[in-house]
């Protein structure tokens, strides 16, 4: 008579389902959100995405950044201004986890468009950086002409960046952060000043590092 090893068989019961949690979860793939066009060529149709366009800001070291500090990146796009009184330190504080987290991968990047340009130069950005004890290599904080940053967030990143003195501080912007892929796609957008929030992006930013 064979007795059965119950404990073994629970246990690669248990392995096994985790196996395919595991797998569906790496099979898990992420929207491409904005504006899309079907064309055809050749007898055959393509799917052309949305995505962000050139751009070129200064940053808090007075460098010049542009889309191509960006190629073949993911980084996590936001709008803010230093004087904010509202929402802007609870995005930075969640901001700081995903610093933190992919610290040392260089194949993940933040980018925060100051809304404020008149006020926040590169000498103000900089301060404001060093106060975050965060590195430019990692984290750009730019500034620039400020219909150009309005446009590229209303019309490119599709959130809202405008003056508005009857809010506080005298501008209205969205508290989101953009997910954006290798290629320049939006794969998701997120409220930045919510911790679960933040912590669905970072799984999505997972799936993107995973992504062929």
């Amino acid at each position: 008579m064979r007795v059965k090893n119950t404990s073994n068989n629970w246990i690669l019961g248990i392995l096994g389902l985790f196996i395919i949690v595991i797998s569906c979860e790496s099979k898990r793939s992420l929207p491409y959100l904005g504006p899309k066009e079907v064309v055809e060529k050749n007898g055959k149709t393509d799917t052309i995405y949305h995505k962000i366009p050139d751009f070129k800001f200064l940053n808090q070291d007075s460098t010049w950044v542009s889309q191509k500090d960006f190629d073949g990146k993911i980084y996590v796009a936001d709008f803010f201004f230093t004087s904010c009184p509202t929402i802007c330190p609870k995005m930075k504080t969640q901001l700081l986890r995903i610093y933190q987290r992919y610290l040392n991968n260089p194949d993940i990047k933040i980018l925060s468009h100051s809304i404020d340009p008149d006020y926040d130069g590169p000498n103000v950005l900089k301060k404001y950086a060093n106060r975050m004890e965060v590195d430019s290599k990692k984290w750009n904080f730019v500034t620039g002409n400020k219909s150009e940053i309005y446009k590229i967030g209303q019309k490119s990143y599709m959130v809202s960046a405008q003056e508005d003195p009857n809010e506080a501080g005298g501008f209205v912007h969205s508290g989101a952060f953009i997910l954006v892929d290798k290629n320049r796609h939006v794969r998701g957008i997120y409220d930045g000043t919510k911790e679960p929030e933040v912590n669905k992006l970072i799984e999505d930013i997972e799936i993107l590092l995973h992504e062929k």
